[in-house]
């Protein structure tokens, strides 16, 4: 699948964290980041849509297929396509995290050209400890 790059603005002197604000981790890792020194651009994915390209490229970032952004344990996700699941193409995936955001599977944070998944908020502090 060809992807156009650099849809994600990666400035070295900000953050952009895509979390979703009903989660409690989501909310945790926000506080953190926002105590950074740095300007921190935060994407709410429940009130904003990212498109397939930008989803692409978050993984990409992360070195991880696009699927293993996703929560398969998440009710939502589980409720919409079973436990058993037979979802193949990068495509399928794409449209699930578009429809359906709350599965991702955790906050995941861009700098520069340096990306994460925040499975706990206190990883932000290793990651901006890297990026000082």
């Amino acid at each position: 699948m060809q992807k156009d790059m650099g849809v994600i603005a990666t400035n070295k002197r900000e953050l952009n964290l895509y979390f979703n604000a009903d989660s409690s981790i989501g909310m945790q890792t926000l506080a953190f980041v926002e105590a950074s020194n740095k300007k921190v651009l935060a994407v709410d994915l429940s009130k904003t849509k990212v498109t397939g390209t930008q989803w692409a490229e978050l993984a990409d970032l992360l070195h991880i297929p696009i699927k293993d952004l996703i929560n398969t344990e998440h009710p939502d996700f589980i409720q919409a396509y079973g436990k058993n699941h037979d979802l193949a193409s990068d495509d399928d995936w794409l449209k699930i995290l578009q429809k359906n955001p709350k599965v991702v599977s955790q906050p995941i944070l861009v700098n520069g050209n340096k990306a994460m998944q925040v499975n706990t908020p206190s990883d932000v502090l290793a990651f901006l400890g890297e990026i000082s």
